[in-house]
């Protein structure tokens, strides 16, 4: 199991995650309203986070090339719903369907 401690716009939330999960899914199962709006198909950024602490593990070329379209992102800048949990992480959830008053999009498969 490994920790994720999530800043998000209610505050601090820490959990155990299965390592191997997708970091959105465990995000979303935490009850963090987390924003995924092409489904978890490294499309659309909305569920970026920003990583403060951790390995989230080697970014792949789907995930490097829309983030590169992108010119508001630092170099911490991860999609949650490519990360797979493999170490204690430390995030920002960046878009939450709460605060942007939206629906998050569809889940994203396992």
């Amino acid at each position: 199991m490994a920790r994720i401690t999530a800043e998000t716009a209610n505050g601090t939330v820490s959990f155990d995650a299965a390592e191997g999960r997708k970091l959105v899914l465990t995000i979303e199962d935490e009850g963090i309203d987390i924003l995924h709006r092409c489904g978890g198909n490294a499309r659309c950024t909305t569920c970026r986070v920003e990583i403060l602490e951790g390995d989230p593990g080697p970014i792949g070329e789907p995930e490097k090339v829309i983030l590169a379209t992108k010119t508001d992102l630092n170099d911490h800048t991860r999609l949650s719903c490519q990360v797979r949990i493999m170490d204690d992480l430390h995030l920002k959830v960046i878009n939450q369907a709460s605060v942007n008053g939206i629906d998050p999009g569809t889940r994203p498969e396992e």
